[in-house]
């Protein structure tokens, strides 16, 4: 076995079982390994640390599977991982079709994501280790009950950074459908799982679409009418729907994707949605926001939902001031009384940082706002806590006074 040895005080990290290794942290590798090998990762004085899968080419030089020195890597392990993981997850298909059945790290499958929708399941290997058990993992998802095929999205910026070629492909069984559709709390979604951001659709958002359903139904309870909404960055329509089949009586959705926005109809059509509820507009959400407010224009709820701003520390600084903008010219828009779900998906950006710049637009928009919840990811998306880094989806619920 090859041995990873870390630089002195490099060790630190992985007592705590963060299972992240740098190569900055790195002093030798005795012995021969190539990218997806398992190697043992030892500190400076030759103590394991932890069993990881290596890659030469990648700064993150290895990723942890396990902190047990008497557990054997291999492909029955990899299956085992893989069965306790969509075990974990069984709960949620009694409310949708639409789940994150692997999520990497959390589910010691460093780098993997596998998401289903209905018959289907969608991988995605984001890091060497698990490229290396791509066949054992393929025939190993094949075996779920009533799945038809699996389809690999593997064209993630992560693949360059690993070395690894993109890959977009039937893994596995028959080709799925142009549009796989699929049920979320009663809402009826297309998915196009080829071209469709991450693997076609924002699974993790799952809560953060029921809680605008609940906000939608409890409004027209509360004042007998229904409420107008604007979704922002909207995509095919997830907020969008939740919110009319919840009883809005207009939401205009906002994205840059003429594609995007043509499935969003389409998902409008599927669930009986009139038309006159439902205006889908392509526009830069930036200056549809500045043009809203020099309107006049005024939602009873105003959802914020772009993009991964920061991709790494780096952009950091000029992420805070894109959010810091859609957020003031966002609340500005919002009716007294209203609320704002605004989201982050930039996991480069923390809790702390993402609630400090919120609140800095609360202050140059001169409106009073009230915290009333933190959003996250869904239970399909775990976070595991000695790697807080997995928490890239933050949200926060305001509402305006």
């Amino acid at each position: 076995m090859t041995d990873l040895i870390l630089k002195k005080g490099k060790e630190r990290s992985l007592l705590r079982r963060h299972p992240w290794v740098y190569d900055t942290a790195v002093q030798k590798l005795n012995g021969k390994a190539v990218s997806g090998d398992t190697v043992r990762v030892c500190s400076y004085d030759g103590r394991f640390l932890a069993w990881a899968a290596y890659s030469k080419d990648s700064t993150l030089r290895a990723r942890c599977w396990s902190f047990n020195e008497t557990e054997a890597i291999n492909a029955d392990w990899i299956r085992e991982k893989i069965k306790q993981a969509l075990q974990a997850r069984q709960f949620l298909f009694s409310r949708t079709s639409a789940v994150r059945v692997i999520f990497g790290e959390a589910d010691q499958l460093p780098g993997l994501v596998v998401d289903r929708y209905g018959d289907w399941l969608v991988t995605q290997f984001q890091a060497a280790g698990v490229e290396a058990y791509r066949d054992v993992i393929a025939d190993e998802l094949m075996k779920v009950p009533e799945i038809k095929g699996v389809f690999d999205r593997s064209d993630a910026a992560t693949r360059h950074r690993e070395g690894l070629p993109e890959r977009v492909e039937v893994l596995r069984g028959a080709e799925p459908p142009l549009e796989i559709e699929v049920v979320e709390d009663g809402v009826r979604y297309g998915v196009d799982v080829r071209k469709g951001h991450k693997t076609g659709f924002y699974i993790d958002q799952r809560e953060n679409r029921f809680l605008a359903q609940r906000l939608a139904r409890e409004f027209k309870l509360r004042t007998g009418r229904g409420m107008r909404a604007l979704n922002c960055f909207c995509y095919t329509g997830g907020f969008s729907l939740a919110l009319l089949t919840g009883g809005a009586e207009e939401v205009i959705s906002v994205d840059s994707s003429a594609e995007a926005l043509a499935m969003a109809a389409r998902n409008a059509e599927r669930n009986g949605i009139d038309e006159s509820r439902a205006k889908w507009v392509q526009a830069d959400v930036f200056e549809y926001l500045r043009q809203a407010r020099e309107a006049g224009e005024v939602f009873d709820l105003v959802i914020l939902d772009p993009p991964k701003f920061a991709s790494s520390h780096r952009h950091v600084e000029r992420a805070a001031r894109a959010y810091k903008d859609i957020n003031l010219n966002g609340l500005r828009l919002v009716a007294s009384g209203g609320d704002l779900l605004t989201f982050s998906c930039s996991g480069a950006m923390d809790v702390d940082l993402f609630q400090k710049v919120i609140a800095g637009a609360v202050i140059d928009s001169k409106r009073d706002a009230w915290m009333v919840a933190r959003l996250g990811a869904g239970a399909d998306h775990p976070l595991m806590m000695t790697c807080p880094e997995g928490e890239y989806l933050k949200g926060l619920q305001l509402t305006v006074r």
